[in-house]
């Protein structure tokens, strides 16, 4: 999430921007496979290749992903790197998860169990690549 708001309608608002960029089966798509890459920047155009996706389409869905705080642009030389926002992911999960079953931690636990096996992650919160089967 680009900041840490602090009221309850500005928490709401940058939860809906996230939401809404992940609404898009395209930027779901390069969100996800970002995301299974883990804290690996992978170039646009090796995404573009990978997706089926004309760059300049691509550019405009990772310029909305980044906009809401799921993606990071990191600029090496002449091109930009992409990868996934693992904090921004955490906080759009926390955010709905935060209020889950009304303070009763056993209604969720299926959740995190189901979620703990099947991505095992690192302790920095980067999925481990060999043991993440996201894409």
């Amino acid at each position: 999430m680009p900041l840490s708001p602090t009221s309850q309608e500005a928490r709401e608002a940058v939860a809906l921007d996230a939401l809404s960029a992940l609404g898009q089966s395209t930027r779901l798509r390069i969100f996800r496979r970002l995301v299974a890459m883990g804290p690996e920047p992978v170039a646009a155009g090796v995404l573009a290749q990978a997706l089926g996706c004309r760059q300049n389409t691509l550019s405009t869905h990772l310029a909305i992903l980044s906009r809401a705080g799921l993606i990071v642009g990191v600029r090496e030389g002449r091109s930009i790197l992409y990868r996934a926002d693992f904090d921004g992911m955490r906080g759009l999960v926390n955010y709905l998860l935060e209020d889950c079953c009304n303070g009763r931690p056993e209604v969720c636990a299926p959740v995190f169990d189901a979620l703990a096996d099947r991505c095992r992650c690192e302790r920095d919160g980067a999925p481990a690549k060999e043991t993440c089967d996201v894409a």
